[in-house]
């Protein structure tokens, strides 16, 4: 092989490379607004699910473990009815993405897993209705995993208490705590916030 070989190789390679550095560009260039949008459309829907009574809400931002999150004052008319907000739990395979929504007490409501990596069979069970529905009108101080049956705390599932714990103990009492300590007692967390 000759150094002209060699370089025919090369500027094959790189013409290769740049084409298909362009068509990529192409392609997140016209997919990155309708993902963007479809997101919105998804936030809005859980929203909607979450606190169905609300006409609009303030959005905020917030961070839990370097991770971007939201959160949601809800209102009906101009009278506060709640909030939302999202938050995330260190699981046994992955951070949990949750959505929680309380009263305007704080006291929770309604949890929505809205992304997981834990393990099939096990730890994504965290998504079935009996382990959310545990979740209703409790306050952050019964925001407790517990091995066994309980009806004041969070029963753990069998064989995936860590995904139990990054849901009730990391997600959505750290949450809630959030919650109180920015919205009840005044703190100031949040980046930034837009009228929906």
């Amino acid at each position: 092989m000759t150094g002209k070989d060699i370089l025919k190789i090369t500027l094959n390679l790189v013409i290769i490379y740049l084409v298909g550095g362009l068509i990529l560009a192409f392609v997140y260039a016209n997919a990155s607004p309708k993902v963007f949008k479809n997101n919105e459309e998804a936030e809005k829907k859980a929203l909607k699910e979450l606190v169905p009574d609300a006409d609009t809400n303030e959005k905020h931002d917030w961070t839990i473990h370097d991770k971007h999150a939201k959160y949601f004052i809800m209102k009906k008319g101009s009278d506060t009815i709640g909030y939302v907000i999202q938050s995330f739990g260190k699981g046994y395979s992955s951070y949990i993405n949750t959505f929680i929504a309380t009263d305007k007490d704080f006291v929770v409501q309604k949890i929505n897993i809205l992304g997981h990596g834990e393990t099939p069979g096990l730890g994504d069970e965290i998504e079935t209705d009996w382990f959310r529905d545990q979740f209703k009108n409790k306050g952050v101080d019964h925001l407790k995993v517990i091995k066994g049956e309980t009806k004041e705390d969070i029963q753990a599932i069998s064989g995936a208490t860590i995904s139990s714990r990054a849901v009730a103990e990391d997600a959505v009492k750290n949450g809630v705590a959030f919650l109180i300590k920015t919205v009840k007692e005044g703190g100031n967390a949040d980046v930034k916030h837009e009228q929906h």
